[in-house]
């Protein structure tokens, strides 16, 4: 255990509510730590897991933030998935779209949030709900 966060294993968070973003944004913090990212790398994956985590609540109707070190073999870092069984995203290109935002979050949209990480991969559908990874390296 480092930081008060055991590595061994996934640390999952439910997003329900504001406060639920906000322990969000602190285990990333802390996850971020443990595995020895740099504080600009930290503050990255933070303001990019703080955004897709109101996404979450806010677009998704709440949902889980499941958040993981991990580790290639040359770098250690970290891996955050955000699901939810919300509407999905209808227009995936246009919500991908640089300074597309409907407005309400950070203003970085999924677009700010996928440029703030080394890895950003999207599954969703209309009807299906949405569910993100994102992984960011140490460097």
């Amino acid at each position: 255990m480092t930081s008060g966060v055991d590595l061994g294993r996934p640390q999952a968070q439910t997003v329900g509510s504001d406060e639920d973003v906000v322990r969000v944004r602190q285990l990333v913090r802390a996850v971020a730590v443990a595995a020895k990212l740099s504080l600009v790398d930290q503050t990255k994956v933070v303001t990019a897991a703080s955004e897709l985590a109101r996404n979450t609540l806010v677009y998704g109707g709440g949902g889980t933030v499941e958040v993981s070190a991990v580790d290639n073999g040359r770098r250690s870092g970290l891996t955050i998935v955000f699901a939810d069984d919300g509407p999905g995203i209808a227009d995936l290109d246009l919500a991908l779209t640089d300074g597309y935002t409907t407005g309400g979050g950070l203003g970085l949209g999924l677009s700010g949030a996928r440029r703030l990480v080394d890895e950003f991969d999207i599954q969703t559908a209309p009807g299906q709900g949405t569910r993100i990874t994102i992984t960011k390296w140490s460097r």
